[in-house]
């Protein structure tokens, strides 16, 4: 594969266009550094004009590029597709655009500047930098130097990694679906108290008979009866932070953070006391986050362990000392505990059961169990488990699935970057 060098200013225009001070936009949808990592946005912002940060400055079309001019190795990049026309992102990237297409290709542009090689020469540019941060400028980048084939060839590459890429996020949007069907399924039925009643139709809008409850202040269904969360749970677990190294009478885990709970995947690994054994996560088991406070990694969060969540973690898991884990009386109430739990949570209520302790706040967690909720029948529990475990192992699967598509991508990018495996995809 003939390849031609290029210094990357030549071939893409840095920080291209800011907002103007007579721009007309009256809203403008927000895209911060912390809001994308590897390609995936995780969250937009929305503010009016006279209310946005100072950072919301830099505009972007269809196929920018933006990277995060601070610790690159914390990978906050993607390319853009289509975005609205109102979107706006911080000063905090530089944006990237092709300046002829016939030249380079916006996608073959973005796997070639996330390849790790190139990350981790910013990352070391970056820590040299005399600044508050490990930073780049926009001058690091334009003086970057990149080998580039024909633009046929670029095409190729670039669509053999998209297409693992959209595969990758349409089982991230199959998740979130299924996620989003769990989550109004336990609305409809327990918040709600549309669950299917003797014929098979919606409790309450059918005429189901409700009663005043006072503890909850509201109706639920007669027969039903209120107890604290806690009753619910058989046994709370501490967490373990372990040694990073291997020490007589330790064993192999997997440790999850607060940071972890959001994902559960690929968690670090640890080395627990062998006499710890009994603070091992089981299918079922409930963690939380004890110890944080801030919006990114904040108090209570709430994750459901599974046996896929143990296997995808090495087989072994615990929760660190900044978590906290229960174990359920019965299996079946762990997919409602952790429903009703996120529910709280979402709702903001779980900041009333901070406390602080030497300026960093901890989840006062027996506090918060000792609330009240609707007792559901067990037979309802149970239907509602059958139905959202099947979710989970499909939620499971699709995270195996990306995993290994994963690593097949970033197995191929510098292979395909440097000639060294070709592609032909004329047939």
């Amino acid at each position: 594969m003939d390849m031609k060098k290029y210094k990357l200013g030549e071939i893409a225009e840095i920080n291209r266009e800011t907002l103007k001070c007579s721009d007309d936009k009256v809203i403008i949808e927000y895209l911060d550094t912390s809001n994308i990592t590897n390609g995936v946005i995780g969250s937009m912002q929305f503010y009016s004009i006279k209310d946005a940060p100072s950072r919301a400055q830099r505009r972007v079309k269809d196929k920018t590029i933006v990277y995060s001019m601070v610790r690159p190795n914390l990978k906050h990049y993607g390319i853009l597709s289509n975005p609205n026309q109102d979107m706006i992102v911080s000063t905090g990237f530089a944006t990237l655009d092709i300046k002829d297409d016939a030249v380079c290709d916006a996608n073959y542009l973005y796997y070639a500047l996330t390849q790790q090689s190139i990350t981790d020469y910013l990352h070391t540019i970056a820590q040299n930098a005399v600044s508050a941060y490990p930073s780049i400028s926009p001058s690091d980048l334009a003086d970057l130097s990149l080998s580039l084939p024909n633009i046929v060839e670029q095409k190729q590459i670039a669509s053999i990694l998209t297409n693992i890429d959209r595969k990758i996020a349409l089982n991230r949007q199959i998740n979130d679906n299924l996620e989003a069907m769990a989550r109004q399924l336990y609305d409809y039925w327990f918040v709600q108290f549309d669950f299917p009643n003797e014929e098979g139709k919606p409790y309450k809008s059918s005429g189901g008979e409700m009663v005043w409850n006072e503890k909850l202040k509201r109706e639920i269904p007669k027969g039903w009866e209120v107890h604290p969360i806690n009753n619910y749970i058989s046994k709370q677990k501490s967490g373990d932070w372990g040694n990073d190294i291997y020490i007589e009478n330790t064993q192999k885990v997997g440790c999850i953070r607060g940071a972890d709970i959001v994902t559960l995947n690929e968690a670090p690994t640890r080395y627990i006391s062998i006499k710890h054994s009994d603070r091992l996560l089981k299918d079922g088991d409930i963690v939380i986050e004890v110890s944080g406070g801030s919006p990114i990694q904040a108090t209570g969060r709430v994750a459901l362990i599974t046996d896929g969540v143990i296997a995808r973690n090495g087989g072994t898991l615990v929760c660190s000392n900044f978590c906290q884990s229960f174990s359920l009386k019965r299996r079946e109430h762990s997919e409602l505990f952790y429903y009703i739990w996120k529910s709280l949570y979402d709702n903001g209520n779980m900041f009333n059961f901070e406390g602080k302790t030497s300026g960093i706040k901890n989840f006062q967690t027996d506090l918060f169990l000792s609330n009240h909720w609707v007792k559901a029948p067990n037979n309802l529990i149970e239907q509602f488990h059958k139905i959202v475990v099947d979710y989970r192992r499909m939620i499971d699967k699709n995270i195996n699935e990306n995993n290994s598509l994963t690593k097949l991508r970033d197995e191929l990018l510098p292979l395909l970057m440097n000639g060294q495996v070709s592609v032909n995809l004329s047939r």
